[in-house]
């Protein structure tokens, strides 16, 4: 029996809306599990990912690449969408077009089309995930997530979301791989703002090399200096990630260390509530997330 004869192919589709191809850039740089563990080698016993089309990678251009593209979603065992950047909406989505085998259409129609086939998607980055930086204020594009967009448009598709400006490579590939071997999360394993807790269960703060100092109300004058950043606009109190551990760049650094504060760059109104970045923030003005019960989206809701 031949290597791929028990091995369960998974076609994937990475379309590409509005985005700065920040997060592209930051999977492909992670190091264990590495990209190619994911897409090229068998880790993940007996499934594989077939990555079908990539824009910013694929060797294929023009009509070759949008040709692989037309015979991926005609899959009929389905295929794995990651949706890369938000989707811009505004004055009938002309603020972004998209190729398209034989014609050309707006990111948000094609993205609504490429949805509509798929078995799952993935939201990766914070644009995808909530909007993130192409959503902010005045948002002349009507930028939103990918789920805001499936649900203006009556479109049902379980949607996990990976935020992050840029994500971490290990939030992805570890959720690809997580997805493979026990399917896609539950109620239970994803938090209110539909993201995997294995991940983003706890907070920056918490788990903060600095948390010491802040205990001990030693608190850092200006960036780059020792001393909890709290007073510097420091958001990692209300900010749900894993960086303080697993950090980025192959385990080097993350944003505290090198000195900087967290941004806040993965929750759900990130920029426009955590700005300005280098102002601090009062308790008693953090917002808390909830899930409106009759639209089902997302809100902020401010402390009275």
């Amino acid at each position: 029996m031949g290597e791929g004869d028990d091995m369960t192919e998974h076609p994937a589709i990475w379309f590409q809306a509005s985005a700065c191809s920040g997060c592209v850039v930051s999977v492909l740089n992670g190091v264990a599990p590495n990209i190619r563990d994911l897409i090229v080698d068998h880790r993940v016993p007996g499934h594989h990912v077939s990555l079908r089309f990539q824009p910013t990678v694929m060797a294929a251009a023009g009509d070759a690449a949008l040709e692989i593209l037309a015979a991926t979603e005609e899959v009929k065992e389905g295929y794995v969408l990651v949706v890369e950047g938000a989707v811009p909406t505004g004055a009938g989505g002309l603020f972004g077009y998209a190729a398209k085998r034989g014609a050309q259409t707006t990111m948000h129609a094609r993205a609504l089309e490429l949805a509509e086939n798929a078995l799952a998607i993935v939201a990766l980055g914070t644009c995808s995930s909530y909007g993130g930086m192409h959503a902010a204020e005045p948002n002349p594009a009507g930028c939103v997530s990918i789920g805001e967009a499936l649900s203006g448009a009556g479109i049902e598709k379980p949607v996990i979301n990976v935020p992050g400006c840029p994500p971490h490579p290990d939030w992805f590939t570890g959720t690809v791989a997580h997805a493979l071997l026990f399917g896609l999360p539950g109620p239970d394993a994803v938090d209110t703002a539909g993201r995997p807790k294995r991940f983003y269960g706890r907070l920056v703060h918490d788990l903060c090399q600095r948390r010491g100092d802040f205990e001990a109300h030693k608190f850092a004058e200006a960036a780059g200096e020792p001393g909890c950043l709290y007073e510097l606009g420091c958001k990692g109190p209300w900010t749900h990630a894993d960086c303080p551990e697993r950090e980025f760049n192959g385990g080097v650094n993350w944003c505290v260390k090198a000195g900087s504060p967290c941004q806040g760059c993965v929750e759900p109104f990130f920029p426009d509530v955590s700005c300005p970045i280098y102002a601090k923030i009062g308790l008693l003005e953090l917002p808390r997330i909830v899930r409106d019960e009759e639209s089902g989206e997302l809100v902020a809701v401010r402390r009275p």
